[in-house]
């Protein structure tokens, strides 16, 4: 290569990015929108925020997410700090407080975007999230959060998930426990409550409070023990958790449901029903959510907010896993031969995926390179198996 040429294009990709390739990005995009049509069908209606925004705005609605991960840069018409959005739900809140203050409550928004932040987790290889979710502001306490858990399962249920599991807890429960340490020891005893780690919490509360609570199950049995045994604001999440779950499980959602007594995900920012789900595939959470009712505030506009964010990765490897043969094929049709244009405008009529090619020589490689599911030629027909590959 000579002096001044451009280096070769072999991965030509920041560390972390990544292209969707057709298949893929088809893939993605049905996927997504079966997810956004379940959340319609509920009254959620669709923000589109900006990729990158003052960094001021972000940060203020961060909450759970430790700043490490905020990708920052000066943005040069204004010299100010910008930053690429690292979760939307921040932007939501920017929305409803400034573009959306003058409609009446409540706001229910769907969301749907990448999200981009500077470390990974422990199994995840990009920092480019592509997500979908929905922000539910002006419903406080039980109704919304009935709501948004009754959203949470249909979306899941849309995204063609029949087993799933809602791991349900509440803020309320730890932070008052970890609250009453030293300050010096919070942190400590918040990883080893994360991690059930109940031999790390011993003694670290004068009555083994902590441990208690790393050592409950996760039923209700557990639940209504812990009742028993906690008293005060501990005691008050505990029986304000009961309650969701009962009447969760009135709603028919009580077969996806299992408790977390000792979750401390994000006990600072959220400030009442906390919850992931998961299911077979991916190895980590596919969504999570809760009630963080004082975000509207940090925004000019308190009002009780909450809402769910699903993993568009890890919800696509949940769905390859429970249905591996069932992928969802559109009809893309490759014409060619005497009559391809007007047979192709016929069948684009009738909402069918037609292209044209001219050389008839190539035209099932062309297929079979690009997805399609058929060749047709005149009156011949010719089908493209699923995974077929050219010769």
């Amino acid at each position: 290569m000579q002096k001044g040429d451009a280096r070769p294009l072999a991965h030509p990709l920041p560390v972390g990015m990544r292209d969707f390739l057709p298949e893929e990005a088809e893939r993605r995009q049905r996927l997504s929108g079966r997810v956004l049509a379940s959340m319609r069908s509920f009254g959620y209606t669709l923000v589109v925020p900006p990729a990158f925004e003052f960094a001021e705005v972000l940060e203020r609605g961060l909450g759970a997410l430790p700043p490490s991960e905020v990708l920052r840069f000066i943005e040069p018409e204004s010299g100010d700090v910008a930053a690429l959005r690292p979760d939307m739900t921040p932007q939501i809140a920017r929305i409803l407080a400034t573009r959306l203050i003058d409609r009446p409550p409540p706001f229910r928004l769907a969301y749907e975007g990448t999200v981009l932040r500077r470390r990974a987790g422990r199994a995840r290889k990009h920092r480019q999230l592509p997500q979908v979710g929905v922000e539910l502001a002006g419903v406080g306490g039980l109704p919304g959060d009935l709501e948004i858990l009754e959203v949470a399962c249909a979306s899941l249920l849309a995204a063609g998930l029949d087993q799933f599991t809602i791991d349900l807890g509440d803020a309320g429960v730890a932070r008052p426990l970890i609250d009453a340490l030293p300050e010096d020891v919070r942190a400590d005893a918040t990883s080893a409550l994360k991690a059930k780690d109940a031999d790390a919490l011993r003694g670290m509360s004068s009555d083994d409070s902590l441990r208690t609570l790393a050592l409950a199950g996760n039923d209700l049995t557990a639940l209504t023990s812990a009742i028993g045994h906690f008293s005060g604001p501990t005691r008050d999440a505990l029986e304000r958790l009961a309650n969701l779950h009962d009447k969760a499980k009135a709603r028919g959602l009580g077969a996806r449901l299992s408790l977390d007594l000792a979750e401390v995900r994000g006990f600072a920012y959220y400030t009442g029903m906390i919850f992931r789900a998961y299911a077979r595939g991916p190895g980590e959470a596919i969504g999570a959510g809760g009630r963080y009712d004082a975000l509207m505030g940090r925004f000019g506009a308190p009002m009780p907010a909450v809402g769910f964010g699903l993993d568009l990765d890890a919800l696509a490897i949940a769905v390859a896993t429970a249905r591996p043969n069932q992928d969802e094929l559109e009809r893309r049709v490759l014409c060619t031969g005497a009559d391809a244009e007007p047979r192709a405008r016929e069948l684009r009529k009738q909402g069918v995926c037609a292209a044209v090619i001219a050389d008839r020589d190539r035209a099932k490689a062309h297929a079979v390179a690009w997805g399609y599911t058929s060749v047709i030629d005149g009156e011949l027909v010719i089908d493209i198996a699923p995974g077929e590959k050219s010769t």
